[in-house]
């Protein structure tokens, strides 16, 4: 179960925010056949749960997630929505830092927004500012599914795939 917080509190400065919400975010490595998937993931329950991309998990075997702390652990998928882009992981851990969520429907236009992630697969816990450059943008994929995204100007590159999006609460209002 996903909770969205609807009290967000006062709003941050980017130093509170990376200081709070830095060690839910988590780096996703997956083994392929002749190389590495990298990404990014967000713990979103204390209990050993991360949303991530599904493609950053498609064709792959063997998934390992590392935290903030450096150290590694072996994760197993749990389910996936292909057509969305969303996957869950479990690690086996109790007592992990979960993000807070919050509601992508209040946000407006020109708010600023911050992402964690891992861009190019080698910068781990890089974060980047922007702001909400429109809400529901529809953007039609190479297969023909549409799919009804926040865009923003914040930097996202490879490896920034399944990070979370950050409000100026701090919570998560997207996935990038």
């Amino acid at each position: 179960v996903l909770e969205v917080e609807t009290d967000h509190g006062r709003e941050l400065t980017a130093q509170e925010i990376y200081q709070r919400v830095n060690p839910s975010v988590v780096t996703v490595m997956v083994q392929l056949d002749d190389s590495v998937s990298v990404g990014t993931g967000v713990i979103f329950r204390a209990d050993g749960y991360i949303l991530t991309n599904y493609h950053v998990l498609a064709g792959g075997r063997d998934c390992t997630v590392a935290m903030d702390t450096g150290r590694t652990y072996e994760a197993q998928y749990v389910a996936g929505d292909e057509r969305n882009d969303l996957a869950v992981l479990k690690v086996e851990l109790t007592g992990l830092p979960a993000a807070t969520f919050g509601d992508s429907d209040q946000l407006v236009v020109g708010e600023s927004v911050y992402a964690i992630g891992n861009p190019l697969g080698e910068l781990t816990y890089s974060m980047t500012q922007g702001i909400i450059s429109a809400k529901d943008r529809s953007i039609t994929m190479s297969d023909g599914t549409v799919m009804n995204m926040l865009q923003t100007d914040t930097a996202i590159n490879n490896g920034n795939s399944g990070g979370p999006l950050f409000d100026m609460y701090g919570q998560v209002i997207g996935i990038t």
